[in-house]
């Protein structure tokens, strides 16, 4: 049986220097938040990298305002996604160092993903808007 996290996954891109910061925080995080950092880390493998001039309209990268669906629940969110230091749940800020944050980078309008949470648990998601930071 194949693993449903690694055959259906759809591209993304990643700017440059979003690409070798992110896998920076990764590998610092390997001994705290290992799946998640495991999980960054293979997405920032698979990803088409741009130069960092290069626009990313539609495109989820730091920063970026998502709307989002649960394709599970069909409940809508809008996050902004951010750096850990940046994060606030209550505001809408979300780490990209989160199961679901790791799984929005580099995604675009109209994309679907399915990740495993740390406790195993299948998730996925479809991205219905992006909006780029001003």
């Amino acid at each position: 049986m194949t693993n449903p996290t690694r055959t259906q996954l759809p591209p993304i891109t990643l700017r440059q220097a979003d690409s070798q910061r992110l896998a920076q925080l990764a590998e610092a995080a390997a001994e705290t938040a290992p799946a998640t950092a495991e999980f960054l880390a293979d997405e920032i493998e698979r990803a088409t990298v741009v130069p960092d001039m290069a626009p990313l309209a539609g495109i989820v990268g730091m920063e970026s305002e998502v709307t989002f669906r649960d394709d599970a629940t069909g409940l809508q969110k809008q996050v902004t996604l951010v750096y850990p230091k940046s994060a606030d749940i209550e505001v809408g800020r979300i780490s990209v160092l989160t199961p679901i944050g790791a799984a929005l980078i580099g995604l675009s309008a109209g994309q679907a993903i399915s990740f495993a949470t740390p406790s195993g648990e299948l998730k996925s998601l479809t991205v219905l808007e992006v909006r780029q930071p001003n």
